[in-house]
């Protein structure tokens, strides 16, 4: 309440491993650290649910439903071990299962939120059966704490599976392609596909006569530690992550033609997340995604992410006027000036 009527906007902060993600940064903006709110408030093994206080370490909430042979169905990027659920959410960044196990916001089942007035609003449930105000909570992921600040959420989880192999196939550009909407077409145990460098990885997870049945349908050989690549691919740390040139992430239709761009690829999501290194004009960059139904966005040296159509800005401004009236919660982190 103080900083609504001092007018003073805050940055939300709790484990600080996401701020690559905010377009705006300014330094006069106060912070509001959030991650000493932590602790997992429930837990139903039985029903795959848990709740958690938004500032509890993604690492502590991991071990804890791993111990019960559980986990998140969204497999989300770590960007250090200070990432919390919190930021998970406010992201809404999915690892390389996300095709097949769903988004962040599909694991979502409720959330408490401090709003711009200082009200404290519950949406959704705890159990799948309870969704009243589901998509409020929805609404909250992916929006970087631009509605308010996450308190607490519930979510669904998976079992993990009995086992998990991946599979290495030789191939180019263009045959990866046509290999990945192959084997996308047939009903096996995928959880990942990613395309780098003339190298198609395809990982299987269920039960040990599934994955075995899979592993002959898919070919190549098989991995000997493939957990490391995948990680290092879900947390963004492969060589074309760490490069100098500007870094663009395209949300394409899996079976979308590669863009007229000159750039250094890597493929995940089986062909629907398209990264790469490119010194094209940002606004071809937009224009080029979008005519082929997608969109993108860049991550460095600075966020930039594409125009929204004046409709769709306007209805997100009503948004945000709803929930903060001020402008208190981290301005301009999604579109300097507009939101």
């Amino acid at each position: 309440m103080a900083a609504a009527a001092a007018q003073r906007p805050l940055c939300i902060r709790g484990g600080a491993t996401r701020q690559m993600l905010m377009a705006s940064t300014d330094e006069a903006v106060e912070v509001l650290e959030v991650g000493g709110h932590r602790g997992i408030v429930a837990f139903e093994p039985s029903e795959l649910v848990v709740s958690v206080r938004a500032g509890t370490l993604l690492s502590d909430l991991e071990a804890v439903v791993a111990a019960a042979g559980q986990m998140l169905p969204f497999d989300p990027p770590r960007f250090g071990p200070a990432s919390t659920i919190g930021g998970v959410v406010a992201s809404g960044l999915a690892g390389p299962a996300r095709p097949w196990q769903g988004a962040v916001r599909d694991a979502v089942l409720g959330i408490t939120l401090l709003d711009g007035r200082g009200g404290i609003g519950r949406f959704g449930g705890q159990v799948m059966k309870n969704v009243a105000g589901y998509d409020v909570s929805r609404l909250n992921v992916g929006a970087m704490g631009s509605l308010g600040v996450l308190l607490d959420v519930s979510l669904r989880l998976l079992p993990r599976p009995a086992t998990t192999v991946t599979q290495v196939l030789e191939l180019g550009l263009g045959q990866a392609f046509e290999r990945m909407a192959r084997l996308g077409r047939r009903p096996l145990p995928i959880t990942a596909m990613a395309w780098e460098s003339g190298r198609l990885r395809v990982r299987l997870a269920g039960s040990e006569a599934g994955v075995a049945a899979a592993v002959k349908a898919v070919g190549g050989e098989t991995a000997a530690d493939a957990d490391q690549d995948w990680n290092r691919l879900r947390d963004r740390q492969l060589p074309l992550f760490q490069g100098d040139g500007p870094l663009w992430r395209l949300s394409l239709p899996a079976t979308a033609p590669q863009p007229d761009l000159s750039a250094n690829w890597l493929l995940d999501w089986g062909g629907a997340q398209r990264w790469c290194c490119t010194d094209a004009a940002p606004e071809r960059v937009f224009q080029a995604a979008s005519a082929l139904g997608g969109h993108a966005m860049r991550l460095t040296p600075t966020v930039e992410r594409a125009p929204l159509p004046p409709a769709q800005l306007r209805l997100q401004q009503r948004i945000k006027a709803v929930f903060d009236p001020e402008g208190l919660f981290n301005p301009g982190v999604l579109y300097p000036g507009q939101y």
